[in-house]
């Protein structure tokens, strides 16, 4: 059985009313949903946060779920869509709280995502991911992380393609930026 034709079993028995079916979705997506959700927010705290709206999102809807995407875009989006409005939940608190979190210590010469070996490598490309504007930290990440084509990113943002292109190119173009100028300092 197909990954959709397992998909469409599950949400079909859910829809009959099968809660144990829905379940084994959260089983199936939530480690995807958390590390989308991680790199997005940025840490452990909000990613969970995020998590839970997207699940409680999915139990409300996944009924009316009418199959026009695949079951994995749609949850993407919902992610994705949540992982945004967090953010800019966060940036409304934070413009009235005095923390400096301007400091990176960013020292690697590695490829972006390629030689990521360690954790401290790790939290800091996610450092430096937070510094981007949404729309590019977001086909960043699903272009880099989650290995998606720009068509299954346009599918899941509503995006062109073209559009996610230049968002792309302008993320990695800021990234080896801020990559060299914590190289500098």
């Amino acid at each position: 059985m197909s990954n959709a034709e397992e998909d469409l079993n599950l949400i079909e028995a859910f829809k009959n009313g099968d809660e144990t079916s829905f379940n084994r979705l959260v089983f199936k997506y939530q480690q995807k949903i958390y590390w989308l959700a991680l790199r997005m927010t940025g840490n452990h705290f909000d990613a969970e946060e995020v998590v839970q709206e997207v699940l409680m999102v999915m139990y409300k809807k996944l009924k009316g779920f009418e199959f026009r995407s695949s079951l994995f875009s749609w949850i993407y989006k919902i992610t994705s869509t949540r992982s945004i409005n967090f953010i800019n939940r966060r940036k409304v608190r934070e413009s009235f709280s005095i923390d400096d979190n301007s400091f990176f210590d960013l020292k690697s010469e590695d490829s972006i995502t390629d030689n990521i070996e360690t954790k401290e490598k790790l939290d800091k490309l996610n450092k430096v991911l937070q510094q981007l504007p949404v729309k590019q930290r977001e086909v960043f990440i699903l272009r880099n992380f989650d290995e998606m084509s720009y068509e299954e990113i346009s599918n899941i943002t509503g995006k062109s393609v073209g559009g996610l292109k230049a968002n792309y190119f302008h993320a990695y173009k800021k990234i080896l930026e801020l990559m060299k100028e914590g190289n500098d300092g």
